[in-house]
């Protein structure tokens, strides 16, 4: 089975160069951060982005590409180390032992979190600085080129495509790796079953239900003293609870299926989550909180807890991440007004881009003297949803 994969040119568009996908943004962040020279990142994704880049060929450890530029025709190669024998058994070993992810690739998915389960193995899949090593027969010193630079960008583009490209870069064919994992799922551990027992295993009956308290009438609660806050009736109620069953189901699948746990919440947190995905309970906690829930709700839908976060609070990042948003806006219109402040780039007078702690902007608009969330974020400034 060949391990050489070639790809087709890419036709001159108007794309962001930082790829859509979470493993696209992080080949691309690992490039970036290699660079020390800002023009010629500029200048490769002008060249990504015209159509410059031949096919690209892909093999374990090598990407090259002809380059086309108006003065001569040049050939780029990206290098990265590959994954060693031992890594990979490692790799693989880890795999095996969470059923959710062996059953994602077995699908054809690589979900996102397989980093940190190679990580667990002591494997590095992504590459970090310095991990790539361009070269190319342009006679710039610069690493990476503008040629390098392009070809590392249109990189970003095959993964939004296919992430398995970044496996054999890694040294292993997508058909190979999921032979050997099947293969895998059938060796018994060393308990003496198989990730193939354990998809195929009927689930032990549930323990009995244990007897429940007795309902509590509201003429019985009533003795008590103890009474709902305004607004929280029987439907009010009937909403917590189907909440409370959706939360609880995740956390299930998160313990059985090593999907993501719901992520844990203050009690502010919480209230503008329930107000976004049930507006029946709007008003009851805006008279419950005493506060205006709108702005909050706004930013929670657009980017959940993150959002909220940006709306109510600011943070100091890494001033690199702040020029490098910076430099790409400017990059699409060099007379844009630009202001920096914290967590914050101020465009002209009335549009703001807030980057959040997972590295997502999000933007907002100046509406009546008041900043207003105005769209879904994303890692890349220059494709946001507005």
């Amino acid at each position: 089975m060949s391990d050489v994969r070639g790809f087709p040119a890419y036709a001159a568009q108007h794309r962001s160069t930082r790829g859509r996908s979470w493993w696209a943004r992080s080949w691309v962040q690992a490039m970036e951060d290699t660079s020390l020279d800002n023009d010629q990142l500029k200048r490769g994704r002008r060249y990504a982005n015209s159509g410059q880049v031949g096919t690209i060929t892909i093999s374990p450890g090598r990407i090259a590409a002809t380059v086309y530029s108006p003065e001569d025709t040049y050939e780029s190669v990206v290098r990265v180390d590959e994954l060693s024998a031992d890594d990979w058994r490692r790799f693989q070993a880890e795999v095996a032992a969470r059923v959710g992810h062996i059953a994602a690739l077995l699908d054809g998915e690589m979900p996102h979190d397989l980093v940190e389960a190679a990580a667990d193995a002591g494997v590095t899949l992504l590459p970090g600085i310095g991990d790539l090593d361009p070269s190319c027969t342009c006679d710039a010193w610069e690493l990476p080129c503008q040629h390098a630079a392009a070809l590392c960008y249109q990189v970003a583009w095959l993964l939004d495509a296919d992430p398995f490209v970044l496996l054999l870069l890694r040294g292993r064919t997508r058909e190979a790796l999921l032979d050997e994992l099947q293969l895998s799922a059938t060796r018994p551990t060393e308990a003496g079953i198989s990730v193939a027992d354990v998809l195929a295993t009927t689930p032990a009956e549930l323990p009995d239900v244990p007897v429940l308290p007795a309902k509590v009438g509201l003429d019985e609660l009533a003795v008590t003293g103890i009474e709902p806050p305004d607004g929280f009736g029987p439907a009010v109620l009937q909403l917590l609870v189907l909440d409370a069953a959706r939360r609880a189901r995740a956390i299930l699948n998160a313990l059985l299926h090593g999907t993501r746990e719901p992520q844990p919440l203050d009690e502010w947190q919480d209230t503008i989550r329930l107000a976004a995905d049930f507006p029946e309970l709007t008003t009851p906690l805006t008279e419950a909180t005493g506060r205006d829930l709108a702005l909050g709700i706004q930013a929670w839908r657009y980017g959940g807890a993150p959002g909220l976060d940006v709306l109510e609070h600011t943070w100091t990042p890494d001033p690199a991440e702040l020029n490098r948003a910076r430099t790409e806006l400017l990059a699409t219109d060099d007379e844009l007004a630009i202001t920096t402040a914290l967590n914050q780039l101020t465009i002209s007078a009335d549009t703001q881009l807030r980057l959040d702690r997972h590295g997502r902007w999000h933007p907002y608009r100046l509406v009546d003297d008041t900043w207003i969330p105005a769209g879904t974020p994303s890692k890349d400034p220059l494709v946001i949803e507005w």
